[in-house]
């Protein structure tokens, strides 16, 4: 009897196994079509759309797979959102502020001058208004939008010549996207906006007098520093939050579990982000300041300083008149950073200063 007993029971696990392996199999495999406005194997900002299509493909039981296109392969760095939007992509990975053409109020997702830092950022997408208002205005074209990885706070940019006045800046041929263009443009600088590969060419031919990029880690490897000498601090992007586009017909598709799981996979990916970003400017700088002496790290003076924060406020006027929509995220904006910072002063600033005194 115990024989039969034992046997029954094993026929019993070797059945569920069965079954439950014929299960799995018959379950639907869903693969989803990303295209990054980066070309391949792009440091950083590339390897964070691989380790969230990785983490979703595991998480999944390989339920979930992600395609990635990169900008080689569908020659539209900036056309990313049209892609996602008419349905030739499923999904997206670039930033928000390079559709400020088509969409001004896009542009406040990324990052906006003189802003909120990293931690201040997260802080208002996760605990404030932020993903609510964001998927405000991405829902009408047919998106969702996601935070999609964090830089941290971005140099101000290389620059050929030392900016000492306003003077300096008048005619300045740079490239600088976003908000901080526009900031830019009020005092007297010509900005433009350019593809990350045709960067360095751009400087290296005139054709640019100065670029802003990411931080020491990327513009290391785009060479900047063998062409222009004054690095400067930023003032314009204290913290850049990239973003994942997905075809709202598309998630809508997806089982809820595979929801949840794209959902943790993105935002998980974007907090690695800006880990790797931190370290890998950490080593990047190091290297610069050892093999390039020429580099010399400058802050703009405190008149231009003060014309860029006039011209901060005088552009957010304009963008804001007649757009209700745009006043509500401006203010949601303020209003957070308004709250949250006086808790920073007290905080991460008040032990950086302390620590800088140290130090001296």
């Amino acid at each position: 009897m115990k024989k039969v007993i034992k046997a029954a029971a094993i026929a019993a696990v070797l059945s569920t196994a069965l079954f439950a392996s014929f299960s799995h199999a018959a379950e639907k495999v869903y693969t989803l079509k990303l295209a990054e406005t980066w070309g391949p194997n792009f440091p950083i900002f590339g390897d964070t759309t691989k380790n969230m299509a990785a983490m979703a493909e595991k998480m999944s039981n390989g339920r979930l797979k992600i395609r990635i296109d990169s900008a080689n392969r569908h020659k539209a760095p900036f056309g990313v959102f049209d892609m996602v939007k008419a349905g030739q992509y499923d999904m997206g990975h670039s930033a928000s502020y390079y559709w400020k053409g088509k969409v001004p109020n896009t542009l406040y997702f990324t990052s906006m001058p003189f802003g909120m830092n990293a931690q201040e950022q997260w802080a208002w997408f996760y605990e404030g208004d932020g993903m609510k208002l964001m998927q405000e205005v991405y829902e009408p074209h047919n998106m969702l939008s996601f935070p999609g990885g964090n830089t941290g706070n971005q140099m101000g940019g290389w620059f050929r010549k030392e900016i000492k006045t306003l003077d300096d800046l008048q005619g300045l041929k740079m490239r600088i996207p976003g908000f901080a263009g526009e900031v830019f443009a009020e005092v007297g600088v010509n900005p433009t906006n350019i593809a990350p590969g045709e960067l360095y060419t751009a400087l290296e031919r005139n054709t640019i007098d100065a670029v802003e990029w990411v931080g020491p880690a990327l513009d290391l490897r785009l060479g900047f520093q063998q062409i222009a000498d004054y690095y400067y601090t930023g003032w314009h992007e204290p913290a850049t939050e990239l973003q994942f586009l997905v075809n709202k017909d598309v998630w809508e598709k997806l089982p809820a579990d595979l929801q949840e799981i794209l959902r943790v996979s993105m935002r998980t990916a974007s907090y690695d982000m800006l880990t790797q970003s931190v370290d890998a400017n950490a080593d990047a700088w190091a290297t610069i300041r050892e093999k390039y002496p020429n580099v010399q790290i400058k802050t703009f003076p405190d008149d231009i300083f003060k014309a860029m924060v006039a011209a901060n406020e005088k552009v957010l006027k304009e963008y804001s008149k007649g757009n209700e929509q745009g006043q509500r995220i401006i203010k949601s904006q303020q209003d957070y950073l308004k709250k949250v910072r006086a808790y920073t002063n007290i905080s991460e600033r008040a032990y950086l200063d302390t620590m800088a005194k140290l130090e001296e």
